[in-house]
């Protein structure tokens, strides 16, 4: 799931973005309300956490537009202590939710979870694909009844190539979407994740789900499918 951090204090910036990052999310971040106006409106989120007081565009400025786009992403709200006037006017303008700083992570960490959580059916909780089930809320993934041990960046693409199942994806569009945006898409990194998530996912012999389309980019399903279209390798 993607993250969209815009707060202008570096300090609590790098503190949500690193603890973001362990628990697998893909996060970008930015430190004035005028970049998270064009990223917000720009890139897909699954979640905007929205400092109210920022150099340029408040928090609140870009919530308005974004509801203006007749976006449903989930916002949550930054807000200083001393202010509780804004909780009051974001909520109105279209919040899901508002966090009083200071505030410890797991707090801020339950409250994103909650969020992601009330997508109902357009964000289930579960994928299955075959013998594979991922539990998005609890960052698990399972193969006949086995857990998987997967670092949170071989979920992440997990979790990708299951919502996009039997399609071809491009190296840019992972980089993009499971990686931020400013990694350098000449890295190596994509392949690496995928080699290693292939290993785990061949457990027992088993079909390592996700197939190379050569030159083009990476397909998941079943191998006796991907072999039918003759373009792709394990």
């Amino acid at each position: 799931m993607r993250i969209l951090v815009a707060e202008d204090d570096r300090k609590v910036a790098s503190f949500i973005e690193k603890g973001l990052r362990e628990e697998g999310y893909s996060v970008d971040v930015v430190h004035d309300g005028d970049a998270g106006a064009m990223k917000a409106l720009v890139y897909e989120y699954d979640l905007l956490l929205l400092d109210v007081m920022m150099p340029g565009k408040s928090g609140l400025e870009i919530l308005r537009e974004v509801r203006a786009k007749e976006s449903t992403v989930p916002v949550l709200l930054l807000t200083a202590r001393d202010g509780p006037g804004d909780a009051v006017q974001g909520l109105d303008a279209g919040a899901d939710d508002y966090l009083t700083k200071p505030f410890s992570f797991d707090e801020l960490l339950a409250r994103l979870r909650a969020l992601l959580r009330r997508g109902g059916a357009e964000r289930p909780d579960r994928l299955i694909y075959g013998d594979l089930q991922l539990d998005r809320l609890k960052h698990q993934a399972f193969r006949r009844g086995e857990r998987l041990d997967l670092t949170p960046k071989e979920f992440q693409l997990l979790e990708f190539f299951m919502l996009n199942a039997e399609r071809v994806v491009r190296r840019t569009e992972l980089l993009e979407k499971v990686w931020d945006l400013t990694f350098d898409p000449m890295s190596n990194v994509v392949d690496v994740h995928i080699a290693h998530l292939r290993q785990k996912l061949r457990t027992d012999d088993l079909d390592p789900l996700v197939h190379t389309v050569r030159g083009v980019g990476y397909i998941f399903q079943n191998a006796d499918e991907t072999e039918g279209g003759g373009s792709a390798s394990g």
